[in-house]
């Protein structure tokens, strides 16, 4: 893996990925889902500082409270670094080719 590829991410995220790389023998396209779990992970963080600095929720000039974007950023963020670590599939378990299941009550 090039160092460029990874230039954009956080330190931290990185070292994260060049871990997972050097731990699983990826295929290509592997390698670059990898880099956007990276760069998803990153994108979650920094709605979580600004989550954390500015609190959930703010009030308007009308005084209407409202959440705030970065709760459903880092809510979709999530989402999306999940599939992409499912489809990395980096457990040695064979996976599950099924969606999960729908919970009804």
């Amino acid at each position: 893996m090039d160092k460029n590829e990874l230039a954009h991410l956080d330190p931290s995220t990185a070292a994260w990925v060049q871990e997972i790389f050097s731990e699983f023998e990826l295929e290509r396209h592997k390698v670059k889902i990898l880099i956007q779990a990276g760069g998803t992970l990153d994108r979650i963080n920094a709605a979580r500082e600004v989550i954390d600095r500015e609190g959930a929720f703010y009030v308007d000039k009308e005084g209407r409270p409202h959440k705030h974007p970065a709760l459903d950023a880092e809510r979709n963020d999530r989402v999306v670094f999940a599939r992409l670590l499912r489809e990395l599939n980096l457990s040695e378990e064979a996976p599950d080719p099924r969606p999960p299941a729908l919970r009804y009550r």
